[in-house]
């Protein structure tokens, strides 16, 4: 009998791929499953091997690269843990952490009475083309020195500089709103992280636009993200669904894309510039950016950036399954993948789904959180 010849060995791994770092490690169960999936696609995307989480003063074999739940703080800090470049992690750092939320975005009121340690000035001038009327303030009396001036354009927004999907937004229609929503806010808390005020806009659309690369492997991607209600009923992430291109910003926007994608992804990329100019040392592999486009209570149009992510995110899931599929299919142009989030006992896996996270999270309740690749073609 003619004997089969044995498998194609595996290439033996060259480095190791770590989950966790520093503060902003994962914050319940269910994320930190997410976050474990993710890292794993990532490590057979690199070759390497999956090392789990982060232990300090733990040696890993090979060059490490490293998973963080979050941006990370301090470029001195980065790099005593080896993170140099935008090469050794799936995510950022920046040099401080006002970097790192959506206060950025716009400038702070004349003569603010706090400015926070690391404030880029200059940055909030250079993106103001590609952002909303709005203002950020770190002191009540400044919050309500940017509302007066954003109310003479219609309703405001206020939002919490370090929230995330949706959570902690009011809007005010006049003064006496703006005030007792200002008044509401815990004065240490914006003191620390800051509050934005921007325009309120109806019959919006919210763009995510990405930019990811690890190792050799680079995606550019836009699409749109939607809310679900979590098991206590209140606003939560629901997931997002990508049209992911080969290559990155540049190859994107040389493609026949709708006008409004066009116009989000160039807003999106002017802002990547402007941060990789303003913010000095900062670097990211994972750079994704949320662009609104919507109507004004005057009727006018808006379109602009809200605000960047550079670390691990809802849409990860979905970036890290299109990284594989086009390692695997070199010929591939285009590619659509999703991610869903489900709340509740009755949540089922549909086919062909990559389950991130199946059961009862001890704090968010039963949930499913998973990715669906959808084959597409180059039209």
């Amino acid at each position: 009998m003619a004997s089969s010849l044995p498998p194609h060995p595996k290439p033996a791994a060259s480095g190791s791929v770590v989950l966790g770092i520093g503060p902003g490690a994962a914050r319940s169960a269910h994320e930190a499953a997410a976050h474990a999936a993710i890292a794993k696609q990532l490590a057979d995307l690199l070759g390497y091997d999956f090392a789990g989480a982060h232990v300090p003063g733990r040696s890993y074999p090979g060059p490490a690269y490293f998973v963080p739940g979050d941006v990370l703080i301090g470029l001195d800090t980065a790099a005593a843990w080896g993170i140099r470049s935008a090469g050794d992690l799936f995510g950022g750092v920046v040099p401080e952490r006002v970097l790192a939320s959506k206060a950025i975005t716009h400038p702070l009121v004349d003569a603010p009475s706090r400015v926070p340690q690391g404030w880029p000035a200059t940055f909030a001038e250079r993106v103001r083309p590609v952002t909303l009327p709005g203002f950020s303030a770190f002191a009540a009396a400044d919050a309500r020195r940017a509302g007066r001036a954003l109310l003479d354009l219609g309703r405001v927004r206020i939002k919490p500089a370090h929230g995330n999907a949706g959570r902690g937004q009011r809007v005010a229609a006049d003064i006496a709103e703006l005030d007792a929503i200002i008044a509401s806010l815990d004065e240490d808390e914006v003191g620390r992280d800051g509050v934005v005020l921007e325009t309120d806009l109806h019959d919006l659309t919210t763009w995510s636009i990405g930019q990811v690369r690890v190792g050799q492997h680079t995606i550019a991607y836009y699409g749109t993200q939607w809310l679900t209600r979590d098991n206590d009923g209140d606003v939560a992430y629901g997931g997002s669904s990508l049209r992911v291109h080969r290559g990155g910003f540049d190859a994107m926007l040389r493609e026949s894309l709708p006008a409004d994608v066009r116009e989000a992804a160039g807003q999106a990329q002017l802002y990547d510039e402007a941060a990789r100019q303003c913010f000095a040392g900062m670097f990211a592999s994972r750079r994704n950016y949320d662009v609104v486009q919507g109507i004004d209570h005057r009727g006018h149009r808006h379109a602009g950036v809200l605000e960047a992510s550079w670390r691990i995110g809802g849409a990860s899931g979905a970036e890290a399954a299109a990284l594989l599929r086009f390692r695997d299919e070199p010929t591939r142009r285009w590619l659509s993948v999703r991610t869903e989030e489900h709340y509740g006992d009755d949540a089922t896996v549909p086919p062909d789904a990559t389950v991130m996270f199946h059961g009862v999270d001890p704090s968010a309740g039963p949930l499913l959180k998973l990715t669906v690749v959808e084959d597409d073609d180059d039209a």
